[in-house]
């Protein structure tokens, strides 16, 4: 499956806010209660706009996949764990329509992530996740990333991964853009 990620903006808040409702409850139903089970409101996706930039993906009219990646490192990651990398970009989140899932939707958009990195220009994509059956550790090391390391952060167990893009071609880079890794 071929994906094109499109940025998402503030009107669109509301819908990924109710695709990551969907998610977090199809999660939980599968799962049991956890840390994943919380939904994220329309504020707090408005919040996360802020941070970093949302993507997202559309099957007619309706979203149905969505990532922010941003340079902010978020609380929950531990620099020492990863490798030396000068522009870092974070993937901070990423949900697919339960309907969706399955079908090789997340892949794709992984993948049309790495695009944008290298637009961007970042030289690696940083995440943590969910050291738990709800979690998507096995998925990010089926698509190419590396577990880097373990951790409990405020009682929740993570797992640290990793991709490191290779150099681009292009010398310009987009200063606004920039992380110290």
């Amino acid at each position: 499956m071929k994906v094109r990620l499109k940025p998402a903006d503030v009107a669109d808040a509301k819908e990924i806010a109710a695709l990551r409702a969907a998610v977090a409850e199809r999660l939980t139903r599968d799962f049991g209660k956890g840390p994943w089970s919380s939904p994220a409101s329309e504020k707090w996706v408005l919040y996360a706009m802020r941070v970093s930039n949302a993507f997202m993906m559309r099957r007619g009219k309706k979203i149905i996949g969505v990532l922010e990646l941003g340079v902010k490192k978020p609380w929950a990651i531990d620099k020492s764990y990863f490798s030396r990398s000068n522009r870092v970009l974070y993937l901070t989140g990423m949900a697919v329509a339960p309907e969706w899932q399955r079908r090789g939707l997340g892949r794709a958009m992984l993948e049309d992530a790495q695009r944008i990195a290298r637009a961007w220009p970042a030289d690696a994509i940083r995440l943590d996740a969910y050291d738990a059956m709800a979690g998507a550790g096995e998925f990010y090391a089926r698509c190419g990333f590396r577990e880097m390391g373990r951790v409990t952060y405020r009682k929740v167990p993570l797992i640290y991964y990793e991709l490191l893009l290779p150099p681009t071609r292009s010398k310009r880079a987009n200063s606004a853009c920039q992380s110290t890794g």
